[in-house]
């Protein structure tokens, strides 16, 4: 198979879905309300772009800056880990629960310590708080896929456990913590997209925001529109994220 044609094969599915979309809107006569075809939604994407393109980047910046804050908390919690095993005992069960617990149970609780007038902290909080666990998973993981060989080797020159995490330790994990920060990119939008639901404040006009302002009209092709542009959002953040992961692979092949 050409290469022309692996680039055309994902286009040329969606186009046959919305023609089908299209067609069976149409010929069932189905209600605008209840299911709206593909060219309302384009209608309203041509429409209601420019607050669509705002409050993309609400969501979008919030979901950065909690990827970047739970990066940078779980890399400086792992590298604790890696330097005292004691310390990997006590925190890798609380990481755990963390993880399992529903973001939805806890965000309502999130909201009321950050304020009513201060949603965006709680989304921040919350989106950081479910990106947390694959970087932290990943690093720990990466921490302790070291060549035996090379460990042997540190042995030999009588490295300390400092020289063994920053020398040997951690550019093993660079790839685990590539596809860690790439899964919790998608965790955080999704985080965002949550906790901006459940905090239902006009401060914090992102995309869940406009999803339930449309829903509360009835006007099923907006919320379609914004459901598009928070999808397309999402493919680009994860396109970007694997590009950098392919660069830092090299490089590290390259170490």
């Amino acid at each position: 198979m050409s290469r022309l044609a692996q680039t055309l094969a994902p286009f040329v599915l969606i186009a046959m879905l919305l023609a089908a979309w299209e067609t069976a809107c149409r010929v069932l006569a189905v209600p605008t309300y209840f299911l709206p075809p593909p060219s309302a939604v384009a209608v309203s994407l041509i429409s209601d772009w420019r607050v669509l393109l705002q409050s993309a980047w609400s969501t979008l910046s919030m979901a950065l800056i909690a990827l970047v804050t739970a990066s940078i908390i779980a890399q400086c919690l792992a590298l604790a880990v890696g330097l005292s095993p004691v310390l990997e005992r006590a925190i890798r069960p609380l990481a755990v629960v963390l993880q399992v617990t529903p973001v939805v149970a806890i965000a309502p609780l999130v909201v009321i310590w950050a304020g009513l007038d201060h949603a965006e902290r709680a989304i921040v909080a919350l989106a950081a708080l479910v990106a947390f666990f694959p970087i932290f998973s990943g690093a720990v993981t990466g921490l302790k896929a070291v060549d035996p060989d090379l460990e042997r080797l540190f042995d030999l020159y009588g490295a300390n456990r400092l020289q063994r995490l920053l020398r040997l330790r951690l550019p093993s994990a660079v790839p685990y913590l590539l596809e860690g920060h790439k899964v919790a990119a998608g965790l955080a939008l999704i985080g965002a997209v949550v906790a901006e639901f459940v905090a239902g404040s006009g401060g914090a006009q992102g995309l869940a925001w406009r999803i339930l302002e449309a829903s509360h009209r009835m006007q099923t092709a907006n919320m379609f529109a914004a459901v598009v542009i928070l999808g397309l959002m999402g493919a680009m953040l994860n396109s970007l994220l694997q590009a950098l992961e392919h660069a830092g692979l090299r490089w590290w092949r390259g170490r």
